[in-house]
């Protein structure tokens, strides 16, 4: 009687073992796969997914991942020419707007040097003053479009955060105290040193000022701590949480900044970013605050 169930039971055995290397195989193809479009996207070759299986629903969906990596490298290509041809752009129309601006500033210069009536003298006051803030966008562009160019190797050094903050704070300060804004400064006295780019540290602080003295209610704390943090607070009572969210962007400003191209937080999160840090913007109770945080390794 047990005989009978012998030859089933061999079968069934077979059939289970088959299934079972079967899936393996698989999983083995489903790993290969996995790992090689993570290699793929994450290098610049051009080669394809190539398996081991010989499964044809495998080496299906191997084809029809290739197919689709291959028109994501066309999309890729075309969105890197695009943003390289728009930053030549951008940096040649800045650079040849800096030009015919300068002569104009100077030719309004030697003609306020001549003798005429009131009316026209006030004409003059202020077609330099707007020639003046559109030769400061024109530069802030250009200084834009130059860093998102950066292609040269970046180079860091040892730097003390404290003494670039410090001097950066008493550059502002006549400006600060003409707009009426007594800073808070509260610098750590524990040496805070990071791997940066000082130069570059210095325009993230002065952009940061700047942003101050455009949206600040007459208020500004500054704070360096022994974590090496640093803080910018103001009251800003004209923002709102949708706006801050946003203040990051590239050329978004506020209808209150007209003199601005908002780009100088943009720039000072591509600085932060570039130097390995991390920058982020909060804003409750009206106070807007600014935290940059570099990491000591």
């Amino acid at each position: 009687m047990e005989s009978i169930w012998i030859i089933p039971t061999i079968v069934f055995v077979i059939a289970v073992l088959a299934l079972l290397i079967k899936i393996i195989l698989m999983k083995k193809a489903a790993r290969e796969i996995r790992e090689k479009l993570s290699e793929k996207l994450n290098s610049d070759t051009n080669t394809l997914i190539d398996i081991s299986s010989s499964d044809k629903d495998m080496r299906a969906l191997a084809a029809d991942l290739n197919t689709q990596l291959v028109i994501l490298r066309r999309k890729q290509l075309r969105f890197t020419q695009g943003d390289t041809e728009l930053k030549n752009a951008v940096t040649n129309i800045s650079h040849d707007l800096r030009t015919p601006l300068t002569a104009i500033c100077g030719y309004l210069d030697i003609i306020k040097k001549e003798e005429k009536s009131e009316k026209l003298a006030g004409y003059l006051d202020i077609i330099e003053d707007r020639a003046a803030l559109m030769k400061q966008l024109t530069e802030e562009l250009f200084r834009y479009s130059v860093i998102i160019s950066e292609s040269e190797e970046y180079h860091t050094e040892e730097v003390t955060v404290n003494s670039v903050l410090e001097d950066s704070v008493m550059g502002y300060y006549a400006a600060l105290c003409e707009r009426g804004i007594e800073p808070s400064v509260r610098i750590t006295e524990k040496p805070i040193v990071r791997k940066l780019n000082r130069a570059d540290l210095a325009r993230v602080f002065a952009n940061l000022i700047g942003n101050a003295l455009k949206y600040s209610d007459c208020d500004l704390s500054i704070s360096l701590d022994d974590d090496g943090v640093i803080s910018f607070s103001n009251t800003a009572s004209s923002l709102d949480g949708v706006e801050v969210g946003r203040l990051f962007e590239r050329f978004y400003t506020l209808e209150s900044a007209r003199n601005s191209t908002g780009l100088g937080l943009s720039i000072a999160r591509t600085l932060v970013e570039r130097m390995g840090g991390t920058i982020a913007a909060e804003y409750s109770m009206n106070v807007l605050c600014i935290k940059i945080d570099f990491k000591n390794e």
